[in-house]
């Protein structure tokens, strides 16, 4: 069952129309919950998030566009699938509806569906057996600044960029902005372990201003024993770092095992992780 603007239909009868803007011009965004037994982890910097991308793309809100009606309906189209009380993978829609050409012809008119699969793993686990090769995607680039860092419907080099790393067999990419720093991965953002030191590159950079993201950063900046720097990350120090990893909400933390013949340990990830699971447990 999908939910379409508070309306539960089914698979088979919840088809966007060609004329969805959503599909014409990308002019939609999303968000990606991890929901298990009814709680959304970290809902409402999820939904902040989406209001001030919402801003952003001079999308009207709505009235009834609360935390706690987003968040009923989510629950709503859980329950109707039977997900309301296990682990699952939610995507919430945000569009335009339908009409006009690049400038819609009502610029009011704001739409939503939700849909919801189940997802196997309720808590975040590192797998220390588990690879994960990445290299660099070099055949475009990201340009800075925080329009590139919002949860749209333009993911071209996402899409393109995974399909190259299954031609070369990788398990990711890293991907670059137009100033050839390193900027994330296609599912997630990077952060680089060296010496004590944590790096992440600034959201004015491109890079997703990701939940996480947000999550690490705050578990960080209580730990004394490190240094955290939002600051750029040259292709160069990505073979001199000590640990490199992905953040991302569905899989929380991901260790980079191997990039080109550079291979990393995953040690402070893994005390990471138990940060993060910690704090899940208060939240709850």
């Amino acid at each position: 069952m999908v939910n379409f603007n508070g309306s539960l239909r089914s698979q088979s009868d919840s088809k966007l129309t060609v004329n969805n803007r959503g599909y014409k011009y990308g002019d939609a965004l999303f968000e990606t919950l991890k929901v298990v037994n009814g709680k959304i982890f970290f809902w409402e910097d999820h939904y902040f998030r989406l209001m001030s991308s919402m801003r952003i793309l001079r999308m009207d809100i709505p009235m009834n566009f609360t935390m706690e009606f987003l968040e009923s309906e989510i629950l709503k189209t859980l329950e109707a699938n039977d997900l309301l009380h296990a682990s699952a993978r939610v995507r919430l829609n945000i569009d335009r509806g339908e009409g006009g050409k690049y400038l819609p012809s009502d610029t009011t008119q704001v739409h939503f569906n939700i849909n919801a699969e189940p997802h196997y793993d309720p808590f975040y686990t590192i797998d220390i057996t588990a690879n994960c090769v990445v290299d660099l995607y070099k055949d475009y680039f990201v340009a800075p600044g925080l329009l590139s860092g919002l949860k749209s419907n333009n993911k071209a080099i996402q899409v393109i960029g995974s399909i190259y790393a299954k031609e070369n067999d990788l398990d990711n990419c890293l991907v670059l902005n137009t100033d050839k720093s390193v900027l994330e991965a296609l599912n997630g953002n990077l952060f680089l372990v060296k010496d004590g030191k944590i790096k992440t590159p600034p959201l004015e950079e491109g890079c997703l201003k990701g939940v996480m993201r947000k999550q690490i950063l705050e578990l960080l900046s209580k730990d004394i024993n490190v240094t955290v720097e939002e600051a750029s990350i040259s292709p160069f120090e990505l073979q001199k770092a000590d640990e490199l990893f992905i953040t991302n909400v569905i899989k929380g933390i991901v260790p980079i095992t191997k990039y080109r013949k550079k291979e990393y340990g995953s040690d402070f990830a893994q005390s990471l992780l138990v940060k993060l699971n910690a704090k899940l447990r208060l939240l709850s």
